[in-house]
């Protein structure tokens, strides 16, 4: 059993395998086999074959007639996985909004139930129906009279309940604010001092969107968008950005996070999914840019 504190063998081959693919050490096109991989990382091929196992349960790896390769996106799957950072990202933000009062100001009956509706009021004592009179006494022969009935006064009846205005409800928390506090100011500070294209400024982007995410309080859904944000890495990692780009990235995350910081949820989601959008648009035009190119090679000649 190992130690308390220690990583498993087979998690740390793991963690190798994901950041050499996502870096793209391991040609895509050549073949994963365990003997190579456990020559590369100094174990034995166990904790290699667990690795791998999680690798296809994650979609990072995929298995052809000749083995396991890297995952390698066709552009139609490249295009589903930006619409599934979309639903996941976005449903952030649903999951803010539905935690919201459905009615901030309501009417309560005062020394009534909450949150229920009231009773209806007691009619008034001034219209209720009179009660029946008394029969008129009735006299025997040889008898004394009986006495007449007594009638005694009612009391009055209470007052109708009042009406009073409720308070409004507080709002719940949307977001965690402490963690959007933390990413404003990492891109704050990048937006005075630009970082350069490469692994680290993916790494911040990847690290921004899982943040505002787990900030929304639904671990799961980060975790999701983390699964796409490595499926999709190996192709953003082939793409250098333009520091307008760059400039363009740094404006929506910092407008993003001031957004849902203010709680202006409707604005935060409009500014998050056409930063994403634009973000799929210039990625797939570079692929089929990456394709054609690719192609005209072939059909040429040394």
């Amino acid at each position: 059993m190992a130690r308390r504190g220690r990583i498993p063998l087979s998690e740390r081959v793991y963690r190798a395998l994901q950041r050499d693919l996502a870096a793209g050490v391991l040609v895509p096109t050549e073949r994963l086999g365990e003997e190579r991989l456990a020559e590369i990382y100094g174990v034995s091929r166990t904790p290699v074959r667990e690795a791998l196992a999680r690798l296809l349960a994650d979609g990072l790896v995929e298995r052809h007639p000749g083995g396991l390769y890297p995952y390698r996106p066709r552009l139609d799957e490249l295009a589903d996985l930006f619409e599934l950072r979309i639903l996941l990202e976005s449903q952030g933000i649903h999951r803010a909004r539905r935690l919201e009062p459905a009615d901030e100001q309501g009417v309560s009956v005062e020394g009534g139930g909450t949150g229920g509706p009231s009773a209806p009021a007691a009619p008034s004592p001034s219209c209720a129906a009179p009660e029946p009179a008394a029969p008129p006494p009735t006299f025997s022969a040889g008898k004394p009279a009986a006495p007449p009935p007594s009638f005694a006064v009612r009391e009055p009846a209470p007052p109708p309940p009042t009406l009073a205005v409720r308070e409004p409800a507080p709002l719940p928390r949307r977001h965690d604010a402490a963690i959007l506090d933390v990413e404003l100011d990492i891109w704050r500070h990048l937006r005075s001092h630009p970082p350069a294209a490469g692994a680290e400024l993916i790494a911040a982007d990847e690290r921004f969107h899982l943040r505002v995410l787990a900030a929304s309080g639904n671990a799961a859904l980060a975790d999701a968008l983390g699964t796409v944000h490595a499926r999709v890495r190996p192709i953003r990692a082939l793409d250098m950005p333009t520091p307008e780009r760059i400039a363009a990235m740094t404006a929506d995350h910092i407008a993003i996070a001031e957004q849902l910081l203010a709680g202006d949820l409707d604005h935060a989601l409009r500014s998050l999914v056409a930063h994403i959008t634009m973000s799929r648009d210039h990625v797939l035009a570079r692929a089929e840019h990456a394709l054609r190119l690719t192609k005209l090679a072939r059909a040429l000649r040394d």
